[in-house]
């Protein structure tokens, strides 16, 4: 755990970044049980070779399903039906099983609609009828199109519902669909959105997806925060492998529990971000500004640690006026920030017609993942980039609609930074910039929006820059 310890003594802001790893089960008796549901979206423009592909990627899926596992398959239009199983509730794996399934789904015609909300809403219903006590809930849901036969306020409404009671992957097919659409229901469920531009490859996403989802060690997992009086939580957000903002979804209790989804053997990050008086903390004395604890889900649905305890422990500065520059570790997480930001703002101005701001978003992203060494994003921009006749880099005036998409979607994608760019002594003198718009600051020095607003930073005069030296971010 990393933390910004040392507080100058106007501070008001401490924050701790959470590594957790998830690690694979010894052997086959410590699998945990699994109900997958599969999602497939027959709208009327699924016909032709996109929902025959789609089938085979089903059909691929399900004969992945390990024997034991809790099965439910629904087709989607602007409405939504089980398909699978015709008794209701969820099926039991076996050989029979499978071939039922996959005869249902070879059965299925395009017609209707999209309406996304009302397919998880039915896949919602289908995981309450799953009673056996710390079951992995895990959905695959791939759409071609954009959410039409709903309001986003509907599609709003079902994802409050649904929120932290399974987990959903989900697969934008081929260019039509809408990226925002896709980042707003992984973000809810805990999933990873992507694009699956070549319907072909949807098979081998598609059987890789059961296979992570059948490594989950855990069916749900909590971050517990037992907080200092003198400290109030400001925000808690996943950093890695994708950014997802969480605080809305915290437990109040004897401590804050914080719900973090079920993943494969793989690591993530937390920032977790306290507010407090600084007028109200003694100066030079070591103080546990929180207690943060694992917490999993265990087999009879009860939450024990799985973890230790970890203090995040701060220290106010008697004399003001003194910089502190804050770890690198941070400065880090706010330009990855920043990036998405910019990528988004790049997809979105491009699909407007906007040129001149795609461009100029383009060029600040550009800028943000090589300072980062971000490959999978620097390469994700090089594929919609152009060098214009003055030399400077240009949203390709040919990118099509899939391309933008699939920016938008790797907008949120984070990555480990390389061993040797970790720097934990960043140049003293750097500006903390403040939001014109919320008053929001940041340490960040090539950021060019508000992490917490996202308006632009502009600067200058008009208060982009507040000339204050960087304290801890």
């Amino acid at each position: 755990m990393d933390t910004t310890a040392d507080l100058a003594n106007d501070e008001t802001r401490a924050d701790a970044l959470v590594t957790v790893t998830a690690r694979p089960a010894v052997d086959a008796t410590q699998r945990t049980a699994l109900a997958e549901i599969l999602v497939m979206d027959k709208s009327l423009s699924m016909a032709g070779r996109k929902l025959d592909e789609a089938k085979r990627a089903m059909c691929a899926a399900i004969d992945t399903l390990r024997d034991g596992t809790r099965l439910g398959i629904v087709a989607g239009t602007h409405k939504a039906e089980v398909i699978y199983p015709a008794t209701g509730g969820l099926a039991v794996v076996d050989a029979t099983a499978k071939e039922a399934a996959k005869n249902r789904v070879a059965a299925q015609l395009a017609e209707g609609g999209t309406a996304i909300g009302q397919w998880l809403a039915c896949a919602d219903r289908l995981f309450e009828t799953v009673t056996a006590p710390g079951t992995v809930r895990h959905a695959v849901l791939y759409t071609d199109g954009k959410d039409e036969h709903e309001t986003p306020e509907q599609l709003g409404e079902v994802l409050k519902e649904c929120t932290d009671r399974f987990v959903c992957d989900v697969r934008g097919l081929g260019e039509d669909w809408q990226y925002k659409e896709l980042l707003r229901i992984t973000e809810a469920l805990h999933g990873d959105a992507q694009a699956v531009v070549t319907v072909s490859d949807l098979t081998e996403d598609f059987t890789r997806l059961i296979r992570q989802a059948q490594r989950i060690v855990v069916a749900r997992a909590y971050l517990g925060l037992h907080l200092n009086d003198w400290f109030q939580l400001a925000f808690v957000r996943q950093t890695l492998p994708v950014q997802a903002a969480l605080t809305a979804r915290q437990q109040q209790g004897d401590e804050i529990h914080v719900p973090i989804g079920s993943w494969p053997p793989e690591t993530r990050q937390y920032q977790v971000s306290l507010r407090f008086d600084p007028e109200a903390l003694p100066v030079e004395e070591r103080l546990r500004a929180a207690r943060i604890t694992l917490y999993a889900e265990g087999p009879d649905g009860t939450r024990e640690p799985c973890s230790e305890m970890r203090p995040m422990v701060v220290q106010r500065r008697a004399a003001p006026g003194f910089p502190i520059p804050p770890p690198e570790s941070f400065t880090r997480i706010e330009a990855e920030y920043e990036l998405g930001l910019a990528m988004r703002a790049c997809a979105d101005a491009q699909q407007a017609g906007d040129f001149e701001r795609a461009d100029r978003e383009l060029r600040i992203a550009v800028g943000l993942a090589q300072d980062l060494r971000d490959a999978a994003r620097r390469e994700q921009l090089r594929k919609v980039s152009a060098t214009g006749p003055d030399g400077r880099l240009k949203v390709r005036r040919d990118a099509s609609r899939g391309e933008m998409q699939e920016l938008g979607l790797a907008s949120t994608r984070t990555a480990a930074p390389p061993v040797d760019a970790i720097d934990a002594t960043p140049a003293p003198g750097a500006l903390r910039r403040r939001c014109p718009q919320c008053g929001e600051t940041t340490s960040a020095g090539s950021v060019a929006f508000c992490e917490a607003c996202g308006h632009r930073l502009d600067d200058g005069a008009d208060g982009g820059t507040d000339g204050a030296p960087v304290g801890t971010s």
